[in-house]
């Protein structure tokens, strides 16, 4: 079964540093959207250098739907952030939608959870600004469950040994076993 969005399919394209740009461009976009609300989720641009791994490693995807990009999402499968957390899980990071495709969200963290199932994993994790009331409330609402807030290095959005304080609210999802759906993937 292919995902689908008000009737327009959604792909997941693995992109490589050539696409590097676009992905720059839908975190740019929603950067700008949440600083414009004071929400400070993310830094106004976000540097190549923060990107540049993920991407080089293949765990950078590009959304689609239908032919035009919607949004991107990273998963990794580690993260020191949750190093006290026992259990295999996969962990999405940058998850960013573009504004005419509000709402796709829901699929790409569909898409993430079987990703994160095919893998063996039995969870998936990810975090947000604990400032960040909206998000928060959203995650929970798609069955996510607050497992603590800590602190991280650096400015939002950026993972650093030092520097400012940012604090982040840890969130993951149950994955049980069951039947995979299947989104396509390119």
């Amino acid at each position: 079964m292919t995902a689908d969005w008000h009737g327009v399919e959604v792909v997941f394209q693995r992109v490589g540093v050539d696409r590097m740009d676009e992905v720059l461009s839908v975190l740019d976009e929603a950067a700008g959207w949440l600083n414009a609300r004071g929400i400070r989720q993310w830094p106004a641009r976000f540097e190549a250098t923060w990107v540049e791994e993920a991407i080089s490693r293949g765990d950078t995807w590009l959304v689609a739907a239908g032919d035009k990009v919607a949004g991107t999402v990273t998963m990794d499968w580690s993260d020191p952030l949750w190093a006290d957390a026992d259990g295999a899980a996969g962990y999405v990071h940058r998850m960013a939608v573009l504004r005419w495709a509000a709402g796709i969200g829901a699929r790409i963290l569909d898409w993430a959870a079987n990703a994160a199932r095919q893998r063996g994993a039995n969870s998936l994790r990810l975090d947000c600004v604990t400032s960040n009331d909206r998000l928060r409330a959203y995650y929970e609402a798609h069955g996510f469950a607050h497992r603590g807030d800590v602190p991280v290095g650096g400015a939002p959005g950026q993972r650093l040994e030092d520097g400012p304080a940012t604090w982040v609210s840890r969130y993951e999802l149950a994955l049980p076993r069951g039947d995979l759906r299947v989104i396509a993937t390119r």
